[in-house]
């Protein structure tokens, strides 16, 4: 089964790394279903039996996003609050995402050394997406980690947390190739 990627960006046309992953999923629609939330859900009002549905249509699933002062775009959380309901994703009766793979893609715009216990924001990135390996968990699913492109904030005046940040057009060519094959053996 195909897998699916959420897609999920504030501003996916002025972004350098979610737009460039983007683009290379889509070059492989066999293999993968690119769904943008902010594309089908401009006014935030979300069709949750028709999310519903196309998760239990695929077989993995694949949050993408950048972080987004320390969490995810409201967007994506409106999601899981609303589509990941009692009844269906847990609960009694809730087995739509029991042991379904599920993986997290994040765009994280500050440098890999700042997230660290001894770095600028004292976390590491796996202790941050720490909620949501904990809900896929509760949920019953197979979490298999996250894949992250790491940025270079800049100082005060620059960017803010969870802005993307120009990355030299190898690394990010490199990025977008070895996302794919996260996602391919997740």
């Amino acid at each position: 089964m195909k897998t699916l990627v959420i897609v999920t960006h504030p501003s996916i046309e002025t972004s350098v790394i979610n737009k460039r992953w983007k683009e290379e999923l889509l070059k492989y629609p066999e293999k993968y279903t690119v769904h943008e939330l902010a594309k089908a859900y401009p006014d935030g009002n979300i069709d949750v039996n028709k999310e519903q549905a196309l998760v239990e249509s695929h077989g993995n699933l694949v949050l993408q996003f950048p972080v987004y002062w320390f969490n995810c775009p409201p967007l994506l959380k409106k999601w899981l609050d609303d589509v990941f309901a009692y009844g269906w994703a847990y609960g009694s009766t809730g087995d739509k995402l029991k042991n379904r793979k599920v993986a997290l893609a994040v765009s994280a715009g500050i440098r890999r050394e700042d997230y660290s216990e001894t770095g600028r924001y004292r976390y590491t990135l796996g202790q941050i997406l720490v909620p949501f390996e904990t809900t896929f968990r509760y949920c019953g699913a197979d979490y298999r980690s996250f894949f992250a492109h790491y940025g270079n904030e800049q100082e005060p005046g620059g960017n803010v947390p969870g802005a993307e940040t120009e990355s030299p057009a190898d690394a990010l060519e490199q990025s977008a190739k070895d996302y794919l094959r996260f996602i391919d053996n997740m």
